[in-house]
């Protein structure tokens, strides 16, 4: 997922006190993030989850409505590993997400009632790096996320929000940070426990895991954590870490 670059990563900022991820799929923040997620909310910070999507269309062996009720559940249970307590979900289509308009004033309802600092996604380019495909899911979510942190704070842009729900503009956004980029330019040293937490958080995602790998689910998590939580090392200082690709904003 990262870049063969040796450039040395910085350290992500840690002067902020809320965060809102927002990704395209149940699971899209264990793939990767959660252990990060696991070191900021020890240290007292709030993190919230969007779920653009429910998942419908992630297990071939399920309908969509029962697997959206499945993958749900398994993300508020997978959430609550790395001490996050609030995640919501949007209405829109599992594999089909469409980039543009609507999809921005989703997300910049969500920016400002949430109100955070740092905005977190899924990496919106085109590859995981070389020529591992990224899905259009995950793409269109990634690039609306950075055009919606700009959005939620032009009063002019979507002003029904604030003629209706009671919220005002955020311009409080100072970076959005973009999880499993190829191209990573930050990262966050991540320890032994939230390592942990982090493998419990994926192991949550139970029926989706197994209709991926017949690898034991507790084993499959574990070692795709560990991968991650390796991979960049070599470019942080020797420490495990969890990398981002950082916009300012």
């Amino acid at each position: 997922m990262a870049s063969d670059s040796g450039e040395q990563l910085a350290a992500m900022p840690g002067d902020w006190e809320r965060a809102l991820a927002v990704v395209a799929h149940p699971d899209d923040m264990e793939y990767g993030a959660a252990a990060a997620v696991a070191e900021w909310t020890a240290e007292g910070k709030q993190v919230a989850y969007l779920m653009v999507t429910r998942g419908e269309a992630g297990i071939d062996g399920l309908e969509p409505a029962e697997s959206a009720r499945v993958r749900e559940a398994e993300q508020l249970a997978s959430a609550g590993k790395v001490g996050v307590a609030s995640v919501e979900f949007l209405d829109h289509r599992d594999g089909v997400i469409e980039e543009g308009v609507p999809l921005r004033r989703d997300i910049a309802a969500a920016v400002r009632k949430w109100r955070p600092e740092l905005l977190l996604t899924i990496n919106h380019r085109e590859t995981w790096g070389g020529t591992a495909w990224n899905t259009p899911d995950h793409r269109a979510v990634g690039r609306a996320v950075l055009d919606a942190a700009g959005d939620a704070g032009n009063r002019w842009i979507f002003p029904e929000q604030l003629e209706s729900g009671g919220v005002g503009p955020w311009s409080g956004v100072r970076w959005v940070a973009v999880g499993g980029s190829p191209e990573p330019t930050h990262a966050v040293a991540v320890g032994d426990v939230a390592v942990e937490r982090a493998v419990a958080s994926l192991a949550e995602h139970r029926a989706y895991i197994a209709a991926l790998s017949d690898e034991p689910v507790e084993s499959y998590a574990r070692s795709f954590t560990e991968w991650i939580a390796g991979l960049a090392a070599e470019r942080f200082g020797g420490r495990r870490c969890v990398t981002f690709e950082l916009y300012p904003r």
